[in-house]
């Protein structure tokens, strides 16, 4: 035996024991313990044993609480009688293995008698096993196994009702009713004048062999999918395009009209709604893109206070440039290592709360500090499939993790399993119910040089050809080459994305591509060069129809002017309904000037039905896209940490010589005091230096620390 407390079987452990329980339970090291009394102490204190017990299975708590019923917290118990307890529902070999995790996490110790930490009770249910608490009447075993035998029927179904648990029962009967006649012969316990108790004694033995042997359920097996990994990588490859796209379009809309903070926190409702129908996406998908965005440093809180002030509003900094400069590989591994830490539950958006108000991204009440911590357990159990191998449904999943871990996640386990799948997915890191390469890789490291490997192998090569049709539609059968894209962006409106990007070529992005500069003959190379089919006729034809009303009217700043070639035409602007309210004024037979500014002039002529383009001083387009606004971007919070980083060896070996050494001086502190006591005594108001100097030469000849 090592002892009767805890402190005893620490003195007794050797340096791999006291290794083990350290790594185990890396919050006993923090601050480091100056001897094993202290390191007893912390563990033994309940928020401790309550983190010690967050990643027991369901089977390890089942044989804590079976510890609880022994009462091995007042008593020691063998192995043998907690095996008894649960009869063959627990194989011996799982029950070992069930007590080693036990012991490691110092929740119990000795061999062959073993002992229960008293703050574990704590941890299990307030009545272990679904029994009462047991009652020194009935300690007697014969005693008890006559007043069953004795006990007629009426009164027996009723102590088998509250043997099944809970053995907590109501009763208001008076009188020498049947609850009335087992209390009196002490078979059941009044607790208050409507509830009776069951002790656990009598529970016990009306539930015969193995009473806990409910406890242990069955454990769930995980039921999986084989799609192969190279159709799991090109589904991911596919979500990854497209959430970059959504991005793109997000940060696009937001620099023009950025979004005003609410001014609780957070983004309004109604401008989510107008974000998700813009990007094409549900609701909470778009709340989850926000969170991402904004936890990336892309967008942030103009005022910086996450509250409405004045003006405050959600607007892209300048971290967007650069990251938009990066590849695809760059730009995703950004986005997803942003909701790999996020210490935030997006998938409440759109929840109630207490108040009876939506739940906003970007609201305070979806910070959840452990969020990154339940996030990679889900992640981590798909990691464990081989690659290609996913699960078959998330609730299989969920049922699992449950039981490998029934106290973690609190109230809203169950719903992060299913919010971490659906955000992996859109973000790519998951496909198909299978962690994707490029996910696993993400998870295994945090060098980003494999996460682009992983990614650049699982991404289609880009191309740099689209297909023209007919109906003046252009497809891009893969990925574009990124200057492609932008040319195609400048051409062309996307229409509909995916695994194929269909852009539709109209009268407007025509324009748009004719007020950027480019001129009609570059227009008619770039569908030349870029097309791998003949050009339509009808786009050339819409390319020169347009052509040859744009421009015909030149607009300047005088604000800003009109100048045309054709007299008839200015005379024509100046005749329309809305001249008046253009404030234009002739200067010349062919110019004419106004106080609107540029931009504004050219949009009211545009919706009268006018093509004006903007000239610049010597005479070219100029280009008026809006370049949207930014803002500087700020400093990214660290990663919170939630939870202790586990010593390594060489700090596990370093922290127990520093325990060692501090039990050894404080074993010899008594006779430290003694030396001390004695040498006071020998100087009667002597000089404290020389009291000094006798104690310690006192110790130097008697080999003692001081």
């Amino acid at each position: 035996m090592a002892g009767n407390s805890l402190l005893d079987w620490l003195r007794a452990s050797d340096d791999a024991a006291l290794s083990a329980v350290l790594r185990s339970r890396p919050d006993l090291a923090v601050p480091p313990p100056p001897d094993l009394t202290v390191l007893a102490t912390r563990a033994g204190v309940r928020a401790s044993v309550n983190r010690a017990c967050e990643d027991l299975d369901t089977l390890t708590l089942a044989v804590l609480e079976a510890f609880a019923v022994a009462g091995a917290d007042t008593e020691p118990v063998t192995q043998e009688q907690i095996a008894a307890l649960f009869g063959d529902q627990v194989p011996a070999g799982r029950l070992a293995a069930a007590l080693d995790a036990l012991r490691v996490r110092a929740l119990i110790w000795g061999e062959p008698e073993i002992r229960l930490l008293p703050a574990a009770l704590e941890v299990v249910s307030r009545y272990p096993g679904g029994l009462g608490r047991p009652a020194a009447a009935l300690a007697d075993s014969g005693q008890l196994a006559k007043l069953l035998a004795d006990t007629p029927d009426a009164e027996r179904r009723v102590l088998q009702a509250l043997a099944d648990g809970p053995p907590i029962g109501r009763s208001r009967e008076p009188g020498a009713s049947v609850v009335q006649q087992l209390i009196s012969r002490g078979l059941l316990l009044r607790i208050d004048p409507e509830t009776v108790e069951l002790p656990r004694q009598v529970g016990l033995a009306l539930r015969g062999p193995a009473p806990l042997a409910r406890l242990v359920a069955d454990e769930p097996t995980l039921d999986t999918i084989n799609p192969g990994a190279e159709r799991v990588d090109a589904t991911a490859a596919g979500a990854v395009l497209e959430l970059l796209r959504r991005a793109d379009l997000l940060i696009t809309a937001w620099s023009e009209d950025p979004p005003p903070v609410l001014r609780s926190g957070g983004l309004g409702v109604r401008e989510l709604r107008k974000a998700a129908r813009e990007l094409g996406m549900e609701v909470p998908e778009a709340g989850l893109l926000v969170e991402v965005l904004v936890a990336a440093g892309l967008i942030a809180d103009s005022e910086g206070t996450g509250s409405a002030g004045a003006g405050s509003e959600w607007v892209p900094t300048t971290q967007v440039d650069l990251w938009a400069a990066g590849g695809v590989e760059q730009r995703w591994i950004i986005l997803a290592r942003a909701w790999l830490e996020l210490p935030r539950l997006p998938g409440l958006i759109g929840y109630r709360d207490d108040a009876d108000r939506i739940l906003a991204p970007m609201s305070d009440e979806l910070r959840r500090p452990l969020a990154p911590r339940d996030r990679r357990r889900v992640l981590d159990a798909l990691a464990d499939l081989p690659p290609g191998r996913g699960v078959a449904g998330v609730d299989r999943l969920t049922r699992v993790l449950a039981w490998c871990a029934p106290r973690r996640g609190g109230r809203l386990r169950d719903e992060l399993v299913e919010w971490t799948v659906a955000e992996a997915t859109l973000l790519g890191i998951v496909a198909l119910g299978a962690l994707s390469g490029p996910g696993r890789a993400l998870l295994a490291s945090p060098d980003p040089a494999p996460v682009l490997s992983a990614l650049r192998a699982a991404l289609p090569e880009p191309v740099d050809k689209v297909l023209l049709q007919a109906d003046l539609t252009a497809i891009a059968p893969g990925p574009l080459r990124a200057d492609v894209a932008e040319e195609m962006a400048m051409v062309a409106d996307v229409e509909s994305a995916g695994g194929a990007t269909v852009y539709r070529i109209t009268e407007g992005s025509v324009l748009r591509a004719l007020d950027t500069g480019r001129a009609p003959a570059e227009l008619h190379e770039l569908f030349a060069t870029r097309s791998a089919t003949p050009v339509p006729q009808g786009l050339s034809y819409l390319i020169d129809d347009v052509a040859r009303r744009h421009g015909r009217l030149r607009a300047g700043a005088a604000r800003s002017f009109l100048r045309a070639d054709d007299e008839v035409l200015l005379a024509e602007v100046l005749a329309h309904p809305s001249a008046d309210a253009w404030e234009l004024r002739r200067i010349a037979p062919t110019v004419l000037i106004s106080d609107l500014p540029l931009v504004t002039l050219l949009d009211v002529l545009r919706v009268a039905g006018f093509s004006p383009a903007a000239e610049a001083g010597d005479g070219s387009v100029l280009d008026l896209r809006p370049r949207g606004r930014r803002i500087p971007a700020k400093p990214r919070a660290a990663a919170s940490r939630v939870s202790l980083p586990i010593p390594d060896d060489n700090q596990l070996t370093a922290l127990i010589a520093a325990i060692r050494a501090g039990e050894q001086a404080a074993t010899m502190r008594p006779s430290t005091d003694a030396l001390r006591r004695s040498a006071d005594g020998a100087t009667n108001g002597r000089s404290s230096s020389s009291a000094t100097l006798e104690l310690l030469q006192g110790a130097a000849r008697q080999r003692r620390s001081v």
